[in-house]
């Protein structure tokens, strides 16, 4: 079986330091050969260029313009009346992937608009969600970049996100019918939503794009104290010959070069 690949998402490791330019050379010098990050979008694009030159690392993934945070925003792939924007949102993230050469866009469903019931809007949401996912998938076929899905946990993450569950996000990629268009496995989002992970990871893997890890419930280090044993989720991957990046999208308990050690282990031969 060949080893499994990690990369360091630089939104939440080596954010000892300010920029991403900066994590993009740290990430380099722990070893890792690639990175993801959320939003890039306030960086100089040009710098992030040369780091990513400079370091020869590869950028798997972005995330889609998060629409106005401040206005409570989070995506806006499945939010009525924002079509328009998430279309510009679109463009955005293309010239960042493009000068990246980042070949994987994570499309954010978005929240429950405030003041609505989740049931009561839930078919005018994922109605919105799977035009404007066909539509990013047809520009998508022609740069080669792969959209992703991903559900997050609305107990603890994000009560009002809408894209909540593996099933639930299975069910919209089947009504898309689009193979560029993939679902995002954060094993942190469902442990909490779901648990079932050896029959989810079986039974969903094969439309799985990206894989994403933490542990449950604190979100720190795989090998950090909680519910979650990753090295069986790891070696189940393995044996299910997962051939893509795995992101560690964690809160590191102190510095980030300090909490790597798992990664070494995970490396040391295994009986």
């Amino acid at each position: 079986m060949p080893p499994l690949k990690f990369c360091a998402n630089i939104s939440w490791l080596f954010t000892e330091l300010p920029d991403f330019s900066q994590r993009m050379y740290a990430a380099a010098s722990a070893g890792f050969r690639a990175v993801e990050a959320a939003w890039l979008y306030d960086c100089d694009l040009q710098e992030l260029q040369r780091a990513r030159e400079a370091t020869e690392v590869e950028v798997i993934l972005i995330n889609s313009p998060p629409g106005n945070i401040k206005l409570g925003d989070l995506g806006l792939g499945a939010v009525p009346g924002r079509e328009a924007e998430f279309r510009q949102g679109l463009d955005l993230a293309l010239e960042y992937a493009r000068a990246l050469a980042c070949k994987r866009i994570h499309l954010m469903a978005g929240r429950v608009p405030g003041g609505s019931n989740r049931t009561t809007v839930a078919k005018e949401m994922e109605a919105i969600f799977v035009q404007n996912l066909k539509y990013a998938a047809d520009i998508f076929a022609k740069e080669g970049i792969t959209g992703l899905i991903e559900p997050i946990n609305t107990r603890i993450t994000d009560p009002s996100y809408f894209l909540e569950s593996p099933h639930q996000a299975a069910a919209i990629l089947e009504k898309v019918g689009k193979p560029n268009i993939k679902l995002q496995m954060d094993v942190f989002h469902w442990q909490i939503m779901d648990g079932n992970l050896t029959q989810n990871i079986h039974k969903y893997l094969p439309i799985v794009g990206h894989v994403q890890i933490a542990q449950v419930p604190g979100r720190n280090e795989p090998d950090s104290a909680g519910e979650l044993d990753y090295s069986y989720l790891l070696t189940t991957l393995e044996k299910l010959q997962y051939q893509g990046y795995i992101g560690c999208e964690y809160k590191p308990l102190g510095s980030t070069n300090e909490g790597l050690g798992w990664i070494k282990d995970y490396g040391k031969p295994r009986q």
